[in-house]
C-alpha cells in the first residue's frame, strides 16, 4: 500500500517514499506555551495524530518517529510571566501540561519526542554560526539576521514574490537590516530577560531557527514529513526551509510539506489575535466529549476550511451516539482494519470518506471492521477481553430488564436499573427500545 500525500512545496499529491522505511520521520510544529489551546490549535494535533496511526499501520509502530516541539522561550511567554509576576518556567510548565491534558482528552497520543527550545540552545548557536560562516547570515547591533537575498529560492514554499511577502507580513523595520525581509536568528536580551551566552553576546534565539535546530538534532537533516497549520507556510516554514537548506549543504529539510486548513468562526478564521477563540477546555467543560470534538475536526478534509459551530457538534454527537450504540450491542472484538478503509486514509488522509465508510459499516452490521476502523481514527480504544466480558454482562442485564418490563414486573425492572446504575451505566429508554452508555 502506497501512502499519497499533498506536498505544499510541489502543490500536488505525491507518494511518500521514506529515506529509510525502518525509520519514518515526521515533525509537526507544536505549541508556544503561554496560554490555553483553542480548538483551532487542536486541528493539526488531531490530523497528524491520524497520519501517525496510518504510518504505524503501514510501516509498524516501532518504525515511526514522531516529534512535536514545545516552544518555551518567546516574547509572549516573557510577557505572560511579567503579567503574572512569576518565573518563565512556571508559565511554560503550566501551559504545557494544560496542552497535553487537552490533546489527550481528544485522543491525541503523545509524540515520541517532544524537544523543548530551551534544551537546544547550543544547537541553535552552532547552526547560526554555520550560517554566518557561509555568508548567508550577518551580525548587526547584537543581532544575527538571515540574509534573504543570499538564498535565491526564498519564497518557493509559499510561492510569493519577495515584495509581496514583505507587503503581506509584519516586517520589523530596523536600520541594521540589509534587506527588509531579513529575519532574526539571534537577538539580545535585557538583564531582566532570559538569555544565553553566544559569540554575538547574551541573548536568545529567534523563533524560526528553533525548529531547524531541533529537527536536525532529534530527526536528522532531511525528514520525511514536516507538518503544521496553513498559517505557518509563511514566514515560519519558508524561513525554516531557507536556513536549514543553507546550513545542511543544500539538503532539503523535508520530502513532503503538509499544512492543515483553518477553523472558521463565521466570516473569520479562529485566531487568538482576533479574540474569537473557543478553548478546548471550555468545550470539554460544556459537556462535549473528546470523541465528539475529534470526529468534528475530522469531518472535513484536513486541507479544507472547517466552519466550527454548535450545529456541527450536535450533528457529530448524534452520529457518534448511533455508532457507539451499535457497537455496544455486540461483544464482537475488532478485526483487521478493512483495506478499503486504509486505502481511503492513504489517499491524502481523506477523513470525510473514511467517516462515510464507518457509516456504511454500521448499516451493514460490520462490528469487527468498524471497531478496528474507529480505532485507527482514534475514536475507539481496542476492546480487551475484560471489556468484552463487561459488555456481555451489561447486555444481559439490559435484556433481563426488558423482559421484566414486558412482564410488568416493575420491581425487578427497577432493581436491575439500580444494579446497572451502580456499575456506572446510564439507560436511555426510547421509542426504539433501551440503549445504554457508560456514565
Amino acid at each position: 500500500m502506497t501512502i499519497t500525500l499533498y506536498d505544499t512545496l510541489t502543490r500536488q499529491k505525491q507518494p511518500l517514499v521514506p529515506a529509510d522505511p525502518g525509520r519514518v520521520t515526521m515533525y509537526v510544529c507544536g505549541p508556544t506555551v503561554y496560554n490555553r489551546a483553542h480548538i483551532g490549535n487542536a486541528r493539526p494535533a488531531v490530523v497528524f495524530d491520524v497520519l501517525r496511526r496510518l504510518l504505524a499501520h503501514r510501516y509498524g509502530r516501532e518504525h515511526v518517529v514522531y516529534a512535536r516541539n514545545i516552544t518555551d522561550i518567546d516574547d509572549k511567554i516573557i510577557a505572560a510571566a511579567v503579567a503574572g509576576d512569576v518565573e518563565i518556567g512556571t508559565v511554560t510548565a503550566r501551559y504545557e501540561q494544560h496542552y497535553l491534558d487537552d490533546m489527550r482528552a481528544l485522543g491525541v497520543e503523545d509524540p515520541d519526542i517532544a524537544p523543548h527550545a530551551t534544551q537546544h540552545i547550543d544547537g541553535m548557536v552552532q547552526m547560526i554560526g554555520v550560517l554566518v560562516e557561509r555568508g548567508v547570515a550577518y551580525a548587526a547591533k547584537d543581532h544575527v539576521l538571515f540574509d534573504v537575498s543570499a538564498f535565491p529560492d526564498y519564497g518557493k514554499l509559499s510561492r510569493r514574490k519577495l515584495d509581496e511577502m514583505i507587503a503581506g507580513a509584519r516586517v520589523e523595520v530596523a536600520p541594521y537590516k540589509r534587506g527588509p525581509a531579513d529575519f532574526v536568528l539571534w537577538k539580545p536580551s535585557a538583564d531582566e530577560q532570559p538569555g544565553w551566552d553566544s559569540p554575538w553576546g547574551r541573548g536568545r534565539p529567534g523563533w524560526h531557527i528553533e525548529c531547524s535546530a531541533m529537527i536536525r538534532a532529534v530527526l536528522g537533516e532531511t525528514i520525511d514529513i514536516h507538518g503544521g497549520g496553513l498559517d505557518l507556510i509563511f514566514p515560519h516554514h519558508e524561513n525554516e526551509l531557507a536556513q536549514s537548506t543553507c546550513a545542511n549543504h543544500g539538503a532539503p529539510l523535508a520530502r513532503i510539506w503538509m499544512h492543515n486548513g483553518f477553523l472558521g468562526m463565521g466570516a473569520e478564521k479562529m485566531s487568538k489575535s482576533l479574540g474569537n477563540v473557543t478553548l478546548v477546555s471550555e468545550l470539554l467543560a460544556a459537556g462535549w466529549s473528546g470523541e465528539v470534538l475529534r470526529l468534528a475536526l475530522l469531518s472535513a478534509h484536513y486541507r479544507q476550511p472547517l466552519e466550527w459551530n454548535d450545529n456541527l457538534l450536535e450533528q457529530t454527537k448524534a452520529t457518534l451516539d448511533r455508532w457507539q450504540g451499535f457497537l455496544r450491542r455486540s461483544t464482537e472484538p475488532a478485526t483487521e482494519v478493512p483495506e478499503r478503509f486504509v486505502a481511503t486514509l492513504a489517499d491524502d488522509l481523506n477523513t470525510p470518506e473514511a467517516v462515510a465508510a464507518l457509516a456504511r459499516m454500521s448499516r451493514l452490521g460490520d462490528v469487527g471492521g468498524m471497531r478496528a476502523a474507529m480505532g485507527m481514527l482514534g475514536l475507539l480504544e481496542p476492546v480487551t477481553p475484560e471489556d468484552a466480558a463487561d459488555t456481555a454482562t451489561i447486555n444481559a442485564l439490559v435484556a433481563a430488564r426488558r423482559a421484566a418490563r414486558a412482564g410488568k414486573d416493575f420491581a425487578e425492572s427497577d432493581r436491575i436499573r439500580d444494579e446497572l446504575t451502580a456499575m456506572g451505566v446510564v439507560l436511555e429508554d426510547g421509542a426504539d427500545g433501551t440503549s445504554w452508555r457508560r456514565g
